[in-house]
């Protein structure tokens, strides 16, 4: 970790005034124009001066920060320190080449950074390092310099890499002051990728310069900006970005939060997202013929009474539209009602799919009975006509249990894919990203790991006669049914045969409160690439904290203790933002 005070290696240079780069072509033109020539010999020339890519740096914890010593960077510095990251600053042109990613936070004006990025055959390494598609984020002035030339203190060249000239803002556009200080909303588009987070929270903007979206730079622009008038405020291509406003600077009244932070840290870690709290309701009619929001323990839910009546504990439609008010990032429906045999007949699902989806804008899934059959008149409907229907009714994803056990086995023991199962066909028409599997272990304890032709694991709370091993056997039918797959088997086979999410349920853990059973989540999360949902066992806030610190589940969903207000949503990510767990707030 560098001292506290750093002296930027390029000081000296911010010093000067003379514009070299106003009369003088673009690093990145100069390489461009080079290529169009087919000029090689200065090309290899070129690339052995800066010595490109002998990597030194292949930790995934270095960021290369290129600061030229023209103003403050020290809130960059601090919150990549605090998002877990050290930094190596850029001493030489081979420094930018070798690095893995490279953030550029110019601040000052355009012509002496330029002037410096020329002096030092720095434009000319960033201009390749570009090209090359490696991970780039330029901050405000960072991003300016990418375009063709300034108005500032000019006309002053760039580095060429998008098309367009930065201009001063239009003081007498609706009597905006200038510069552009403080507070903004941004239009995102789509592909935006690393502000996938922002929505329509507000950043901070300080700048004087702005660049005019255009149909020469539009492939280019993933966000704009309204001041006066509309200007570009992130431009995105590949691994390249860059924002004009200050991520670090954009936290609000929080500033380790979801706004603050969620730009840097989506492109530090691509593969990092912000962790999903999911509530889920098990719907299904009772005794007289009601649709309610039910809950079990493990699996039955039925109240232990006289009565023996189906445990209601609210309406659906209602209670999704609280836990959306209440910060939930996904509703799951889970549809256990007596139509199983006829879903196209469901209408009352149905009915509530299309009513939650008028009010409630966060991803709706829904699951059961969602497979192949013949109805009592012998018409035969296809697992396509019953997700097309939920889909058309408001559902987001269709989740699928049993009959994607049922395929997963088959193609264990044939090797092949048929595309016939519900899992294949529903993926192939609309995409993997609408299918999740929902797998329904229980856990059983073994002596000895070759005891079963299963993966078997080292658990962390031994069975009751001391077995230190177990494997997670899948049911179908509502756990009524153990099958011969285990829960990695069955997780690695629903993957290759379609799957876009896993939602992990461990019956032994169902409405128990002690917490999720991370041995099994840990198991799947880190065996399979596609998202890992914890199910089951959630009773506080630190065992959401506690799946997520010490699985790779990408979200974890709770029933009872919301339905019962044991534990509110917004409690849950309260306590995950003071772990510096990242949430949608």
């Amino acid at each position: 970790m560098e001292a506290a005070t750093v002296a930027a290696p390029f000081s000296s240079f911010v010093t000067s005034t003379q514009n070299s780069s106003s009369s003088s072509s673009s690093p990145c033109s100069l390489l461009l124009s080079r290529k169009k020539k087919n000029l090689g010999s200065v090309n290899l020339r070129f690339k052995s001066r800066l010595s490109v890519r002998a990597s030194s740096s292949t930790s995934d914890s270095v960021v290369t920060l290129l600061d030229y010593g023209a103003g403050n960077v020290r809130s960059i510095r601090n919150a990549l320190r605090h998002l877990g990251f050290s930094i190596k600053d850029v001493q030489t042109p081979g420094d930018i080449l070798n690095a893995d990613r490279l953030i550029f936070p110019g601040v000052g004006a355009f012509a002496p950074a330029m002037d410096v990025l020329n002096k030092t055959g720095m434009g000319e390494a960033l201009c390749t390092y570009i090209e090359n598609d490696r991970p780039f984020l330029g901050i405000c002035l960072g991003l300016q310099l990418l375009f063709d030339s300034s108005e500032e203190n000019g006309p002053v060249k760039g580095l060429g890499v998008i098309p367009g000239t930065i201009g001063r803002f239009d003081s007498s556009a609706g009597g905006i002051r200038v510069p552009h200080i403080g507070w903004n909303a941004l239009q995102v588009g789509n592909d935006s990728d690393i502000l996938d987070d922002v929505g329509n929270r507000h950043v901070y903007f300080v700048h004087s310069y702005r660049a005019i979206p255009s149909n020469e730079n539009k492939d280019w622009v993933s966000s704009t900006c309204h001041y006066g008038e509309s200007f570009i405020s992130s431009i995105r291509r590949g691994n390249v970005h860059a924002v004009q406003f200050h991520p670090e600077k954009s936290g609000g009244m929080m500033f380790y939060s979801k706004v603050g932070l969620s730009v840097l840290r989506r492109f530090l870690d691509p593969k990092s997202s912000s962790k999903q709290v999911i509530a889920c309701l098990d719907v299904r009619t009772n005794d007289k013929g009601d649709l309610v929001v039910t809950k079990g323990d493990q699996y039955d839910v039925r109240e232990q009474s006289n009565e023996n009546e189906v445990r209601n504990l609210g309406k659906p439609v209602d209670l999704a539209r609280q836990y959306y008010k209440d910060g939930a990032d996904e509703i799951s429906f889970l549809n256990i009602t007596g139509f199983r045999d006829f879903p196209l007949g469901d209408l009352p699902m149905i009915q509530v799919l299309r009513y939650t989806s008028e009010n409630v804008f966060v991803p709706l899934t829904v699951g059961g009975g969602i497979r192949d059959f013949t109805d009592a008149t012998g018409r035969y409907y296809s697992s396509l006509e019953v997700a097309a229907e939920y889909f058309r009714s408001g559902a987001d994803k269709i989740s699928i249990g049993s009959d994607a056990v049922y395929a997963a086995e088959e193609f264990i023991k044939s090797g092949a894919k048929t595309g016939k199962s519900s899992l294949e066909q529903i993926s192939r028409v609309y995409g993997n990203q609408a299918v999740v599997v929902s797998i329904d272990p229980r856990r059983v304890y073994v002596n000895d790991p070759d005891d079963v032709p299963y993966k078997v694991i080292r658990v962390t709370n031994p069975g009751p006669n001391g077995e230190e091993y177990a494997w997670y056997q899948c049911t179908v039918s509502g756990g009524r049914e153990g099958r011969p797959i285990g829960a990695y088997e069955l997780a690695k086979a629903v993957e290759e045969l379609g799957a876009g999410e896993i939602l992990l349920n461990c019956i032994d853990c169902d409405g128990q409160g002690k917490g999720f059973d991370t041995d099994l989540v840990k198991l799947i999360s880190d065996s399979v690439g596609i998202p890992v949902i914890a199910s089951s066992g959630a009773g506080t806030p630190e065992h959401f904290s506690e799946v997520f610190e010490t699985t790779n589940a990408s979200a974890a969903l709770a029933a009872g203790i919301f339905h019962r207000k044991e534990v509110p949503i917004q409690s849950v990510k309260e306590h995950l933002l003071e772990k510096s767990i990242e949430v949608r707030m």
